[in-house]
């Protein structure tokens, strides 16, 4: 049987191996929380020893793209070895932490965002509010940090800054733990205008000034409720 590699590259084996599977996650043929193939089907696929499928795993579980999980199998955490790497970092620090960080790239993305969305993006936006206000209503959280989760990354790529979407997609698991212990707590609301409507419609004004006004008022009040013991 023919390998699946690639032509050799100077280096380790191993090297060549990582790169094989990066490629798979972030080709989207192995999608983000699944399983990969087992050992033996992918030490028969690529031609190799266990011991350098083992290293490539490890490389790429160190800069958290894979989570190697004994008696079970090897999960896709990150579709790249910079979100991988990011999300690591950010679940190092408090909620806090990660909101002192977002009035930095919410408040630039929100500005951006209203000179440069687009009509596609708006209404996409528009869409992901309603999902989202429905979902409070009917408590079905799940659903409703989903949204609220797409709704502000909506609003980092509609910046039109490809970086600065990147890094904010990097927050994942981080942006949606701080969210989940709030609305939790009685007495949080769901469906604050402010960073939410009231931003969508600073972003179809064009008016960069009071979408990042929005966008600090949004994050004032969450961090309120962050910060309760």
């Amino acid at each position: 049987m023919t390998s699946a590699l690639p032509g050799r590259a100077r280096g380790p084996l191993s090297d060549d191996v990582a790169s094989w599977l990066s490629e798979k996650i972030s080709s989207g043929q192995w999608p983000l929380d699944s399983k990969i193939p087992a050992e033996p089907a992918l030490i028969d696929e690529l031609q190799v020893s266990r011991g350098t499928l083992r290293e490539a795993i490890k490389a790429l579980s160190h800069v958290g793209m894979l989570e190697v999980r004994r008696g079970d199998g090897t999960y896709v955490r990150a579709t790249n070895e910079f979100d991988g790497t990011a999300r690591q970092v950010f679940q190092q620090h408090s909620d806090t932490d990660v909101l002192q960080l977002r009035f930095a790239l919410d408040t630039q993305a929100a500005r951006l965002a209203a000179h440069a969305a687009t009509k596609q993006q708006v209404e996409k936006l528009r869409e992901l509010l309603e999902t989202r206000r429905s979902a409070w209503k009917a408590r079905d959280y799940e659903a409703w940090v989903q949204a609220d989760w797409e709704f502000h990354l909506t609003v980092a790529q509609a910046s039109g800054n490809t970086l600065l979407a990147e890094v904010y997609q990097s927050f994942g698991e981080v942006f949606h733990g701080t969210k989940m212990e709030q609305r939790l707590r009685e007495g949080f609301d769901g469906c604050l205008a402010a960073g939410h409507e009231d931003l969508l419609t600073a972003i179809e004004e064009r008016n960069d000034s009071e979408a990042a006004q929005s966008v600090n008022t949004n994050l004032d009040y969450c961090m309120s409720w962050a910060v309760q013991g």
